[in-house]
């Protein structure tokens, strides 16, 4: 018996009924799970700390399986009927599919929200990195899903973060237990993520612990529908005479209804209707309105003026998780395109003469060159991603035990590691899928493969929490310079941990030689555009944000298949370690290596130039 069971032992009750069987439903690969969480990541390590004690390495495989078993079950069998028939606005309210009461009833039973939190707070002090496995798993199983419960999840840790004792106590022991829903409402029909410009108002009411809100939330994600009892609104909003911009802006608990006793009365905040949108549409998304009656009440969350601040602890975490997401879309659409290509016989191989024999039998389909290609493009995307996810969400981890000397470090990674993280997956996912519907051909465009959803469902998420766009600002214009480059720095240490340990095995020399030497473009491209910064001229400084977005992801991601390869080379000459993956491993980082990684230097070429073409782009140069 594991100690964990000493602890919480309710995400196990799931496992007296496991009828678990290995692949049997073809979204993700439970082995390259493990093999990334504990062989390239070790993870175990985390678990020598009295925090993470609860835990052992058997513990947190059992939850890995009772998670896959969840998601085979009841998230699978769902994932094209709740695209067929989407959430909708009815007679004021959400409606959304009936498969939503199982899955969220067993969620909290099985404690998915509250896992993260500490005892304290009632949850299971699961390291960050094995909680985002657990929710990557079920949003390759189906995307629609884990929105609702990580919103809650979130929404209530800003509320145990910055709330008083009162808003923890009436509110946040409901949300952990799926009792009731949480929402994060930042986006405005105004504003859109210009948040200097949020109107919401805020009017203190005398003699109350209490504020009027009056104003208009769009885009609000799993909001307001039939299966909770209530939903607690993370709203930002501006004080009746705050400053100007987003100094004057605060964060107030806003729920759908106020509790009153044992029973609630109508807080004055409606949905005005759901967003039918491209993809996700099992995923509800709302228009709300607060205080069209002059009836809405909301609680101050911390200090006022302060509440965009607070509001970036849940933004953060939602990048991450909008990355994640990302990469449990590829790697479904990975495991399509991969059955399909096993199965589909078409053409025939060349042979030797050059031309195809017709006489010959049709060969499969992933016997062609280019399919393979396109597959091991997949694979190197979402296994690439899932690795950095694992390794952001590690910094989490490390930020809450490590001494005071080093949280400093963890912290910076984890700030400059955000935006690329919730970016790369999301549009590189998206071309991952792409290539998933290239290898169907023309199958792949038609409604019954399911490809054709992925596509349009992963879309969204270079959108959510931020367009890759200002995702870009944020990592040149923020945490390049943060501190004097000082999270840059401390990357480029993480990588040359890396490039020194691949250096001592022969096999991944040209590797390693090939990271550091791309590496300094990274500096080379700084020289360029740093003095743009240093000298005001911050338009053509962030100019070509985007392009370096792609650059630094790119050069992450390398060193990201660069460590699995260092893992991978040294398992293999340890009989006792190795699994039959490490050859797969290594051969699609070579991939990487050949066809992504050569993408660098055209992208570095584009950061050097001096042309400024977008920014002298005049309004009449696109008629």
């Amino acid at each position: 018996m594991t100690k964990h069971f000493q602890y919480n032992s309710a995400i196990f009750v799931h496992l007296s009924n496991l009828h678990y069987l290995k692949n049997m439903h073809n979204y993700t690969n439970l082995n390259i799970i493990s093999y990334l969480l504990f062989n390239v990541h070790q993870t175990e390590k985390l678990l020598e700390h009295d925090y993470f004690s609860a835990f052992d390495k058997d513990a947190l495989v059992l939850l890995l399986e009772a998670v896959k078993d969840f998601s085979d079950k009841e998230l699978f069998p769902f994932i094209k009927e709740m695209d067929e028939k989407p959430s909708y606005f009815k007679d004021g309210k959400i409606i959304v599919h009936p498969q939503f009461e199982t899955i969220l009833k067993q969620a909290a039973e099985m404690d998915l929200v509250s896992a993260i939190y500490s005892f304290e707070e009632g949850g299971m002090q699961l390291p960050a990195s094995v909680f985002h496995c657990l929710y990557y798993i079920m949003e390759a199983a189906n995307n629609q899903v884990t929105g609702y419960l990580g919103l809650t999840t979130g929404a209530a840790n800003l509320i145990l973060s910055f709330g008083s004792q009162h808003l923890k106590d009436t509110y946040a022991s409901k949300m952990l237990k799926m009792e009731w829903g949480g929402t994060m409402c930042l986006t405005e029909p105004q504003a859109g993520s210009s948040l200097s410009d949020v109107k919401t108002l805020a009017t203190k009411v005398a003699d109350t612990d209490y504020y009027l809100i009056e104003g208009q939330k769009i885009f609000i994600s799993a909001g307001d529908h039939q299966f909770a009892d209530n939903f607690v609104h993370l709203v930002l909003g501006r004080v009746k005479g705050a400053p100007a911009g987003t100094k004057g802006v605060s964060l107030f608990v806003v729920p759908n209804k106020r509790p009153l006793g044992n029973d609630f009365e109508d807080n004055d905040a409606a949905v005005l209707g759901e967003f039918e949108k491209m993809g996700q549409r099992g995923y509800c998304t709302t228009h709300l309105s607060f205080g069209d009656n002059n009836r809405c009440r909301g609680w101050l969350v911390g200090e006022e003026n302060k509440g965009l601040s607070y509001m970036f602890l849940l933004m953060n975490e939602a990048r991450i998780a909008t990355g994640r997401m990302g990469a449990g879309i590829a790697s479904a659409a990975y495991y399509a395109s991969l059955k399909y290509a096993n199965e589909r016989p078409q053409g025939r191989l060349l042979n030797n003469s050059g031309k195809k024999d017709s006489n010959s039998e049709q060969t499969l389909i992933i016997n062609h060159p280019d399919v393979k290609r396109m597959l091991l493009m997949q694979r190197a995307i979402v296994e690439g991603s899932l690795s950095l996810i694992i390794q952001t969400s590690q910094y989490v981890d490390l930020s809450r035990v490590c001494d005071d000397s080093e949280k400093e470090k963890y912290n910076l990674l984890l700030e400059l590691l955000t935006p690329i993280v919730k970016t790369y997956p999301s549009e590189q996912g998206l071309k991952s899928v792409s290539n998933g519907l290239q290898i169907l051909g023309g199958y792949g465009f038609c409604s019954d493969f399911i490809l054709q959803q992925y596509y349009r469902d992963i879309r969204i998420l270079s959108i959510y929490e931020g367009t890759t766009g200002i995702q870009s600002l944020d990592l040149l214009g923020r945490k390049v310079t943060m501190k004097n480059g000082k999270a840059l720095h401390y990357l480029v240490e993480e990588m040359t941990a890396t490039v020194t340990e691949a250096y001592t095995l022969s096999a991944l020399k040209p590797y390693a030689g090939q990271l550091k030497e791309q590496s300094e473009l990274v500096k080379t491209v700084l020289a360029k555009l740093i003095p743009k910064a240093l000298s005001g001229d911050f338009e053509n400084y962030l100019a070509d944000a985007s392009i370096f977005m792609d650059f630094l992801s790119t050069l992450v991601i390398g060193w990201q298949w660069l460590k699995i390869g260092v893992t991978a080379e040294k398992s293999k000459s340890n009989a006792d370690n190795k699994t039959g993956l490490e050859d797969n491993l290594i051969h699609t980082m070579a991939y990487y290596y050949t066809y992504e990684m050569a993408k660098l230097e055209g992208l570095a070429k584009i950061l050097l130039n001096d042309k400024a073409l977008t920014v002298k782009a005049q309004a009449d140069t696109f008629d």
